[in-house]
């Protein structure tokens, strides 16, 4: 019996195997910590007794530093030459190992120090943190346009790394959920450790496998000032990014998956059975949108999937009071909105050849900069605004028994001291709005914004064409759907 021959590689493709499995890697160590981050943050800081909406202001006004040091970032980046003459690999390299480390940081805060104390620890810890996972980030994406011209394969790749890092998402939620839960009741420093050394070994691969074999011409010398006129030229990644920030910064879920499930379905656990009904349908998705771009182009499919999104989360608001409703409704919901995610930066790449093929100025940095940029900032907001609004409502996050203060540091402390029953019945309700309401809102916001997005696929690649020099510019001009 003969064996099955594998399928062969696509002869336009311009990576090799290993190099594609080295850059999923990657994204699987990155999302580990990413979603420790966005998914655990805001808990961490509601249980260690910081007041929310004190957290919230932090968390924001970190972002002052955020806009400034993305933004240097981005012109260091375009501006400085290694030796290696690698232009993003030196970066991932320092990303590695410094950004991990910087996520134990934040979490080691300790519970007993006085409140001013804590909140000064983490304006300083996530100040550092966001620095380092500006300089995981940007290089990570912005290599893609060095290891391949080819926009189907760009296309594809960066569609299937949404699984690996989909998978490093699932197994932190899975791992912290459990072992921060009341029935294990391991503290938040531990638990950083562990996913830290997870995602550091899974990260650096990609320094010693991937490739820059598309390196540019372009050798111009770049000041703030011409980097801020790009930015500004370029239409449609300020049109994306904008409404990508309304649509992920208005996800208060992603923070309050788990105070959800413990004060509204009294088990904190039961976030990881609607984060397994999520995960699964976007994983699908994540395999099956490569092969759906090939005929429909993205940029339609993500509307809809967009849409679509919008419609099947009103059917989540009424679930409150039943948890296999609310289950089903959300493993609905999680099949467009798996779709969505899988292509919420794919867009970026397109934005830069955009950018190059229309100012002639090749800005790679800056582009992937807005996008981290704007991933941090929707971070921060979803967050601060998760805590913010919990705070409005009354949510009690500092218990007494018996006039004697409770130090809380995991969901087994909350559960010693009945926790649920010291919250009001309007803290519940704000915590369910803040759930289910305020996603709702902000994608609707990102919609309207998004219709003014118009590039394609097809335009993009003559475009990348064109700026590696395979096509001229008036050749390209009289291939393109329409004039930029």
């Amino acid at each position: 019996m003969s064996r099955k021959q594998p399928k062969p590689q696509n002869p336009l493709w311009q990576t090799t195997k290993t190099e594609r499995k080295s850059y999923y890697t990657y994204f699987f160590g990155q999302n580990m910590i990413y979603n420790m981050i966005a998914g655990y943050l805001s808990v961490f800081l509601l249980l260690i007794g910081i007041n929310p909406v004190k957290s919230a202001a932090v968390m924001l006004a970190v972002k002052v530093w955020d806009a400034v040091n993305d933004a240097i970032f981005g012109v260091i980046f375009d501006k400085i030459k290694f030796k290696s003459n690698q232009k993003y690999i030196p970066w991932l390299k320092i990303a590695c190992a410094v950004t991990p480390v910087a996520t134990v940081a934040i979490f080691i805060i300790p519970t007993a120090a006085s409140e001013t104390v804590k909140l000064i620890w983490f304006a300083l810890a996530y100040i550092i943190w966001d620095t380092a996972y500006t300089i995981c980030d940007v290089p990570a994406f912005g290599i893609i346009t060095a290891m391949t011209s080819n926009i189907e394969e760009r296309n594809t790749v960066l569609s299937l790394k949404g699984i690996t890092g989909g998978v490093g998402s699932a197994l932190t939620t899975v791992l912290v959920s459990v072992l921060i839960s009341e029935y294990v009741g391991l503290g938040y420093g531990s638990v950083s450790v562990i996913v830290a050394i997870v995602a550091m070994a899974t990260m650096f691969p990609v320094c010693k496998y991937c490739q820059e074999r598309n390196k540019s011409t372009d050798d111009e010398q770049f000041t703030v000032k011409k980097m801020l006129r790009y930015v500004v030229s370029n239409k449609y990644l300020l049109i994306y990014y904008i409404g990508y920030i309304f649509y992920s910064g208005a996800q208060t879920y992603n923070a309050l998956h788990m105070i959800t499930a413990y004060y509204i379905y009294e088990n904190s656990l039961a976030s990881l059975i609607t984060g397994t009904v999520a995960a699964v349908p976007q994983l699908f998705m994540a395999l099956l949108v490569p092969k759906i771009i090939r005929k429909i182009d993205k940029t339609k499919l993500f509307a809809i999937s967009a849409v679509a999104t919008v419609l099947l989360s009103f059917l989540i608001i009424p679930t409150r009071n039943s948890f296999i409703l609310f289950v089903i409704t959300f493993m609905l919901r999680s099949i467009p909105l798996g779709i969505v995610g899988v292509l919420s930066f794919t867009f970026t790449p397109d934005c830069a050849e955009y950018g190059q093929y229309t100012t002639g100025t090749e800005a790679k940095g800056i582009t992937f900069a807005i996008q981290t940029f704007a991933v941090k900032l929707a971070a921060a907001i979803s967050g601060s605004l998760g805590l913010a609004l919990l705070g409005i409502f009354g949510f009690k996050t500092e218990f007494e028994i018996n006039g004697i203060k409770q130090e809380v540091s995991n969901f087994a402390d909350l559960e010693a001291i009945n926790a649920i029953s010291q919250q009001t019945s309007e803290a519940l309700d704000g915590l369910w709005f803040t759930y289910n309401i305020v996603p709702i809102i902000g994608l609707v916001i990102a919609l309207i914004i998004w219709s003014f997005y118009k590039l394609n696929d097809k335009d993009v690649q003559i475009m990348a064409d064109c700026n590696i020099g395979r096509i001229s510019k008036d050749e390209a001009e009289k291939l393109l759907s329409r004039k930029y």
